[in-house]
């Protein structure tokens, strides 16, 4: 369940957020959306893949924290092991909200249900004692509007690919030190060999419409898995 509303002063000027990391805040989570404006940034981190949604037959981009649900290697004592959180985690409980017309600007929306809103007094003011925004809000509206824009444009981004065919199936399977074996499918990741391929009009039209450097970064971002594999080991070997 949610509960959204426009933020204001008037009614949230007490509010306060969980900014810690925590499974009970929502953090306990396999993979986050991604886009592909903070691609760069995220290939530091994760791996970034792909996958599409049965219903819409549209790919979106992850950026992975483990290798099953509800697993979250980089969440350990409260803290977020990585330098770089995704937007869409990093957001929460905000949200980008329409007018109710469903024209005008985007506005700052929150989810009164959600887990980082806080009930005992702690956590990271939304507004300071004068019904100002604090640095805490003015950060996360930079955010949001990131993500906003983000979004936006990752249509073109998708429809790249695709005219391309530069998405390819994948399957990886992890044995591990205890004996048991994980397996993540059913995801996509870049082709290089069709990407190796294309000549130079393509190349140049990528380029030129903004895509070649976050494919090039999705493809950088592969080498990631050695690095979550050695955490789902450390993982098993501290029980």
């Amino acid at each position: 369940m949610s509960n959204h509303q426009i933020l204001n002063s008037a009614e949230h000027g007490e509010l306060r957020v969980h900014t810690h990391a925590d499974a009970t805040f929502g953090d306990a989570a396999m993979a986050a959306l991604v886009v592909p404006t903070e691609f760069r940034s995220v290939q530091s981190e994760y791996p970034i893949v792909f996958k599409r949604d049965a219903a819409s037959d549209r790919f979106s981009a992850l950026a992975l924290f483990g290798f099953e649900n509800g697993e979250n290697l980089f969440l350990a004592n409260g803290e977020w092991g990585a330098g770089y959180r995704p937007m869409s985690m990093a957001i929460q409980p905000f949200l980008v909200g329409r007018p109710a017309s469903g024209e005008g600007e985007g506005q700052v929306h929150i989810d009164l249900d959600h887990p980082r809103i806080s009930s005992n007094g702690e956590g990271t003011r939304v507004f300071d004692e004068f019904g100002k925004p604090t640095p805490f809000l003015e950060r996360i509206a930079e955010l949001l509007g990131a993500l906003h824009q983000g979004y936006e444009l990752s249509a073109n981004f998708f429809a790249a690919l695709d005219r391309h065919e530069l998405l390819e199936p994948f399957t990886l399977e992890v044995p591990l030190s205890d004996g048991s074996r994980n397996t993540l499918y059913g995801f996509h990741i870049i082709d290089e060999e069709k990407l190796r391929a294309l000549d130079a009009d393509a190349l140049g039209d990528l380029h030129s419409e903004g895509h070649l450097m976050p494919i090039f970064m999705a493809l950088a971002s592969l080498s990631q898995f050695s690095g979550l594999i050695a955490r789902k080991e450390a993982r098993i070997a501290g029980g």
